[in-house]
Protein backbone atom coordinates (compact mmCIF):
# COMPACT_ATOMS: atom_id res chain seq x y z
CA UNK A 1 0.00 0.00 0.00
CA UNK A 2 0.89 3.67 -0.90
CA UNK A 3 0.19 6.45 1.63
CA UNK A 4 -0.85 9.74 -0.63
CA UNK A 5 -0.76 13.19 0.97
CA UNK A 6 -3.46 14.96 0.06
CA UNK A 7 -3.70 18.04 2.21
CA UNK A 8 -1.53 21.42 1.70
CA UNK A 9 0.49 22.78 4.10
CA UNK A 10 -0.52 25.82 6.53
CA UNK A 11 2.28 28.38 7.07
CA UNK A 12 2.23 31.57 8.73
CA UNK A 13 0.22 33.68 6.74
CA UNK A 14 -0.61 31.60 4.04
CA UNK A 15 -4.41 32.52 2.49
CA UNK A 16 -6.64 30.02 2.21
CA UNK A 17 -9.82 32.00 0.51
CA UNK A 18 -10.05 35.30 -0.31
CA UNK A 19 -11.02 38.42 2.07
CA UNK A 20 -10.30 35.62 5.12
CA UNK A 21 -7.79 36.25 7.74
CA UNK A 22 -4.08 34.56 7.14
CA UNK A 23 -3.13 32.28 10.62
CA UNK A 24 -0.29 33.46 12.63
CA UNK A 25 2.25 30.97 14.05
CA UNK A 26 4.48 31.56 16.32
CA UNK A 27 5.60 30.51 19.98
CA UNK A 28 4.29 30.12 23.17
CA UNK A 29 7.25 29.11 24.88
CA UNK A 30 10.67 28.90 23.57
CA UNK A 31 13.04 26.23 24.27
CA UNK A 32 15.40 29.37 25.64
CA UNK A 33 12.25 30.82 28.28
CA UNK A 34 11.34 26.76 29.11
CA UNK A 35 15.18 25.68 31.24
CA UNK A 36 14.40 27.72 34.03
CA UNK A 37 11.69 24.65 34.19
CA UNK A 38 13.53 22.03 34.10
CA UNK A 39 16.56 20.05 35.04
CA UNK A 40 19.90 21.15 32.87
CA UNK A 41 20.00 20.33 29.68
CA UNK A 42 16.47 19.42 29.16
CA UNK A 43 14.51 22.32 27.46
CA UNK A 44 11.14 22.24 25.40
CA UNK A 45 8.99 24.52 23.04
CA UNK A 46 5.32 24.89 22.22
CA UNK A 47 4.12 26.44 19.51
CA UNK A 48 1.04 29.10 19.18
CA UNK A 49 -1.42 29.28 16.39
CA UNK A 50 -4.00 32.20 15.76
CA UNK A 51 -6.71 31.11 12.83
CA UNK A 52 -9.85 30.91 11.56
CA UNK A 53 -11.51 27.39 11.35
CA UNK A 54 -11.40 27.88 7.27
CA UNK A 55 -8.04 27.49 7.09
CA UNK A 56 -5.98 25.23 4.59
CA UNK A 57 -7.67 21.83 3.64
CA UNK A 58 -10.30 21.89 5.89
CA UNK A 59 -13.65 19.58 6.28
CA UNK A 60 -17.68 21.48 7.23
CA UNK A 61 -19.94 19.75 8.75
CA UNK A 62 -23.83 20.31 8.83
CA UNK A 63 -22.79 23.06 11.49
CA UNK A 64 -21.23 25.28 9.03
CA UNK A 65 -24.95 25.78 7.09
CA UNK A 66 -27.71 25.34 9.68
CA UNK A 67 -27.98 26.47 12.83
CA UNK A 68 -29.19 22.83 13.93
CA UNK A 69 -26.85 20.66 12.12
CA UNK A 70 -24.14 18.72 14.43
CA UNK A 71 -20.12 19.90 14.75
CA UNK A 72 -17.08 18.40 14.53
CA UNK A 73 -17.69 16.58 17.85
CA UNK A 74 -20.57 15.27 17.24
CA UNK A 75 -19.10 14.02 13.60
CA UNK A 76 -18.52 10.27 13.01
CA UNK A 77 -16.03 8.62 12.18
CA UNK A 78 -17.75 6.84 9.46
CA UNK A 79 -18.02 9.94 7.39
CA UNK A 80 -14.72 10.84 7.12
CA UNK A 81 -11.98 8.07 7.78
CA UNK A 82 -11.39 4.91 6.11
CA UNK A 83 -13.61 5.54 3.07
CA UNK A 84 -13.84 3.67 -0.77
CA UNK A 85 -12.46 6.80 -2.97
CA UNK A 86 -14.11 7.76 -6.53
CA UNK A 87 -12.53 10.25 -8.18
CA UNK A 88 -14.16 12.13 -10.60
CA UNK A 89 -12.25 14.29 -12.94
CA UNK A 90 -13.71 17.90 -14.44
CA UNK A 91 -12.47 20.92 -15.61
CA UNK A 92 -15.36 23.57 -14.87
CA UNK A 93 -18.60 22.84 -13.45
CA UNK A 94 -19.41 19.31 -12.40
CA UNK A 95 -23.46 18.51 -13.24
CA UNK A 96 -25.13 15.46 -12.46
CA UNK A 97 -24.54 13.80 -16.09
CA UNK A 98 -20.80 14.01 -15.12
CA UNK A 99 -21.36 11.69 -12.06
CA UNK A 100 -24.08 9.10 -14.39
CA UNK A 101 -23.12 5.62 -13.93
CA UNK A 102 -20.67 5.74 -11.21
CA UNK A 103 -21.14 3.30 -7.97
CA UNK A 104 -20.92 6.27 -5.23
CA UNK A 105 -22.83 5.07 -2.35
CA UNK A 106 -20.87 4.72 0.55
CA UNK A 107 -18.06 6.46 -1.47
CA UNK A 108 -15.82 9.67 -1.02
CA UNK A 109 -16.35 11.17 -4.03
CA UNK A 110 -13.47 13.33 -5.23
CA UNK A 111 -13.33 15.67 -7.79
CA UNK A 112 -10.76 16.15 -9.38
CA UNK A 113 -10.10 19.40 -11.38
CA UNK A 114 -6.32 20.70 -10.96
CA UNK A 115 -7.19 24.19 -9.62
CA UNK A 116 -4.64 23.42 -6.75
CA UNK A 117 -1.78 24.26 -8.73
CA UNK A 118 -2.77 28.03 -8.04
CA UNK A 119 -2.60 27.44 -4.49
CA UNK A 120 -1.17 30.43 -3.17
CA UNK A 121 -1.99 32.90 -5.91
CA UNK A 122 -4.26 35.25 -6.94
CA UNK A 123 -5.38 32.81 -9.79
CA UNK A 124 -6.96 30.36 -6.97
CA UNK A 125 -9.75 32.77 -5.56
CA UNK A 126 -10.61 33.71 -9.32
CA UNK A 127 -14.80 32.81 -10.11
CA UNK A 128 -14.41 31.32 -12.33
CA UNK A 129 -12.53 28.17 -10.43
CA UNK A 130 -14.15 24.77 -10.99
CA UNK A 131 -17.18 23.74 -8.64
CA UNK A 132 -20.10 21.27 -8.43
CA UNK A 133 -23.90 22.71 -9.65
CA UNK A 134 -26.81 22.03 -7.90
CA UNK A 135 -27.95 19.21 -9.80
CA UNK A 136 -24.39 17.33 -9.22
CA UNK A 137 -25.35 18.08 -5.44
CA UNK A 138 -28.79 16.60 -5.22
CA UNK A 139 -27.74 13.55 -7.33
CA UNK A 140 -24.52 12.83 -4.79
CA UNK A 141 -27.50 13.36 -1.92
CA UNK A 142 -29.62 10.51 -4.58
CA UNK A 143 -27.02 7.99 -4.77
CA UNK A 144 -25.66 7.65 -0.83
CA UNK A 145 -22.48 9.50 -0.97
CA UNK A 146 -20.59 9.29 2.33
CA UNK A 147 -18.12 12.17 1.70
CA UNK A 148 -17.65 15.08 -1.27
CA UNK A 149 -14.16 16.81 -1.87
CA UNK A 150 -12.88 19.07 -4.27
CA UNK A 151 -9.02 20.56 -5.06
CA UNK A 152 -10.74 23.60 -5.43
CA UNK A 153 -11.03 27.21 -3.70
CA UNK A 154 -15.08 25.97 -3.14
CA UNK A 155 -17.07 23.49 -3.45
CA UNK A 156 -19.83 25.73 -4.77
CA UNK A 157 -19.96 28.74 -7.51
CA UNK A 158 -19.27 31.96 -5.79
CA UNK A 159 -20.31 34.18 -8.46
CA UNK A 160 -23.43 34.70 -6.55
CA UNK A 161 -24.50 34.22 -2.91
CA UNK A 162 -26.38 31.09 -3.19
CA UNK A 163 -24.44 27.92 -2.03
CA UNK A 164 -26.77 24.65 -3.38
CA UNK A 165 -24.07 22.55 -3.06
CA UNK A 166 -23.06 22.75 0.42
CA UNK A 167 -26.80 23.46 1.31
CA UNK A 168 -27.83 20.18 0.04
CA UNK A 169 -24.76 17.98 1.27
CA UNK A 170 -24.86 19.26 4.40
CA UNK A 171 -28.31 18.95 5.28
CA UNK A 172 -28.33 15.53 4.04
CA UNK A 173 -25.07 15.15 6.59
CA UNK A 174 -22.84 14.72 3.69
CA UNK A 175 -19.52 16.41 5.17
CA UNK A 176 -17.39 18.55 2.78
CA UNK A 177 -13.53 18.64 2.23
CA UNK A 178 -12.39 21.50 0.56
CA UNK A 179 -8.79 22.73 -0.51
CA UNK A 180 -7.92 19.25 -1.76
CA UNK A 181 -4.67 18.61 -3.56
CA UNK A 182 -2.57 15.88 -5.04
CA UNK A 183 -5.48 13.99 -6.79
CA UNK A 184 -3.72 13.67 -9.75
CA UNK A 185 -2.20 10.91 -7.82
CA UNK A 186 -5.12 8.56 -7.16
CA UNK A 187 -6.72 6.15 -9.23
CA UNK A 188 -10.38 6.81 -10.71
CA UNK A 189 -10.99 3.65 -7.62
CA UNK A 190 -9.81 1.72 -5.24
CA UNK A 191 -8.17 4.14 -3.43
CA UNK A 192 -9.09 4.66 0.66
CA UNK A 193 -9.89 8.40 1.52
CA UNK A 194 -9.12 9.69 5.27
CA UNK A 195 -9.69 13.05 6.20
CA UNK A 196 -10.33 13.41 9.87
CA UNK A 197 -10.83 16.54 11.98
CA UNK A 198 -10.43 16.74 15.98
CA UNK A 199 -13.14 16.24 18.42
CA UNK A 200 -14.22 19.91 18.69
CA UNK A 201 -17.65 21.10 20.66
CA UNK A 202 -19.14 23.93 19.21
CA UNK A 203 -16.85 24.45 15.86
CA UNK A 204 -18.72 23.42 12.59
CA UNK A 205 -15.27 23.56 10.19
CA UNK A 206 -11.53 22.17 10.95
CA UNK A 207 -8.17 21.90 9.35
CA UNK A 208 -7.91 17.91 8.30
CA UNK A 209 -4.78 15.44 7.07
CA UNK A 210 -6.37 14.37 4.13
CA UNK A 211 -4.76 11.15 2.87
CA UNK A 212 -5.46 8.61 0.61
CA UNK A 213 -4.13 4.60 0.54
CA UNK A 214 -3.38 3.53 -2.39
CA UNK A 215 -3.03 -0.24 -3.43
CA UNK A 216 0.43 -0.81 -5.06
CA UNK A 217 0.02 -4.09 -7.41
CA UNK A 218 2.59 -6.77 -6.63
CA UNK A 219 5.50 -6.95 -9.98
CA UNK A 220 4.89 -10.55 -11.45
CA UNK A 221 7.82 -12.64 -11.52
CA UNK A 222 10.05 -14.11 -14.81
CA UNK A 223 7.87 -16.83 -16.03
CA UNK A 224 4.95 -15.62 -14.41
CA UNK A 225 1.49 -16.13 -17.07
CA UNK A 226 -0.85 -12.88 -17.14
CA UNK A 227 -4.59 -13.34 -17.18
CA UNK A 228 -7.44 -15.66 -14.84
CA UNK A 229 -6.64 -18.28 -16.84
CA UNK A 230 -3.29 -18.82 -16.45
CA UNK A 231 -1.44 -22.18 -15.11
Amino acid sequence: MRLVELSHVIENGTVTYPGLPAPRIGEHLSFADSRSHYAPGTEFAIGRIEMIANTGTYLDTPAHRYRDGHDLAALPLERCADLPAVVVDAAGAVTAEDLAGRQLTGAAVLVRTGWDVHWGTGRYGEADHPHLTADAAEALVAAGATLVGIDSVNIDATSTGERPVHSALLRAGIPVVEHLTGLDQLPVTGARFTAVPPLISGMATFPVRAFAVVPVREPRGPGSIEGDGGV
